[in-house]
């Protein structure tokens, strides 16, 4: 299985801090999802499987080149209060008329983001437009797998306000970094959503009722390690980047219980699911009759006016 390793963003020499769920999960999710469809959608996405692999990764590279993108990734529920679930609006359009849509947008619109991508994705299907569909369901898969990570619910997304720098890089891409190959990722056949935005918030609630575990775990065992043991270095492209160890990040992910590995699994099914429903309720269009297209390379020049959260 060909992966698509990218590393791209190396704060010092010493320290690698790989973005969201990192390159290589968003990646290897979006493969698997693949696997889960009908042979009527197969005979597009499986033809397609490295473009879906490769173009998982292109939301972050866009969250540096394109203003508004960057808060499609996430949602500080927290900000809200402990209520937080129970008063934002599901759908967009009854928030905004609840929230200023700038403190909306400051603190995440991923939740209703995936859903309008979604409705985006439908529409592909139905114009049979398959350069938009492809692309559309790279999109939809990687804002559909960060909104089953944890520290993407919350505004302590970094571990920066518990002094735990460094946790959101360390969950989300060393821990399948060096576990995943271990993982069982076949998830079943993909399945209708009868209703796709409940789907997309209940995720949501799931990831965020496991932060607490996931800050918890990570403090308790720091306290246990001694800080040559928790970090080790290896040679990244030519540097030496200082990581978590294998020790300890083997400790962590027994410790979290498997989560790790759930929330990818959680990952790949949804993400099946919602391209299968696309297409369910794009009147299930005949993809082997979408011929040749030319699916040109989207450009990413860096944006250095924008702010953009580091993990």
């Amino acid at each position: 299985m060909k992966i698509f390793i990218l590393y791209s963003f190396l704060y010092t020499s010493y320290f690698f801090v790989p973005p969201f769920w990192g390159f290589y999960a968003h990646s290897l999710i979006n493969r698997q999802a693949v696997f889960s469809l009908p042979p009527e959608m197969l005979v597009l996405y499986k033809a397609e499987v490295e473009f879906i692999t490769e173009k998982a990764v292109n939301p972050d590279r866009r969250r540096y080149a394109v203003e508004g993108e960057a808060e499609k990734h996430y949602i500080d529920l927290d900000h809200y209060g402990d209520s937080a679930l129970f008063i934002l609006p599901i759908y967009w359009q009854e928030a905004i008329q609840k929230f200023p849509e700038d403190t909306l947008r400051a603190h995440g619109i991923g939740p209703w983001s995936a859903y309008l991508t979604f409705i985006s994705l439908t529409k592909a299907m139905e114009q049979k437009n398959k350069a938009a569909i492809l692309r559309l369901s790279a999109d939809l898969g990687h804002y559909l797998g960060d909104l089953n990570v944890p520290l993407h619910t919350t505004k302590n997304y970094n571990g920066q306000l518990t002094g735990q720098e460094g946790i959101h890089g360390f969950w989300e891409s060393r821990v399948p970094e060096l576990l995943a190959k271990d993982y069982s990722f076949w998830v079943g056949k993909a399945e209708y959503v009868e209703k796709p935005q409940l789907a997309i918030w209940e995720a949501v609630a799931n990831a965020h009722a496991q932060v607490d575990s996931v800050l918890r775990i990570e403090r308790e065992l720091t306290a246990q390690f001694p800080e040559d043991q928790k970090f080790s270095y290896e040679e990244r492209n030519g540097l030496t980047v200082r990581v978590y160890s294998r020790e300890f990040t083997e400790a962590y992910a027994t410790a979290l219980d498997g989560m790790v590995e759930r929330q990818m699994r959680k990952s790949i099914k949804m993400i099946a699911d919602f391209w299968y429903t696309a297409w369910i309720n794009a009147g299930q269009p005949d993809l082997s009759t979408l011929g040749q297209s030319v699916l040109e390379e989207e450009k990413f020049d860096k944006d250095p006016k924008l702010k953009v959260r580091d993990h």
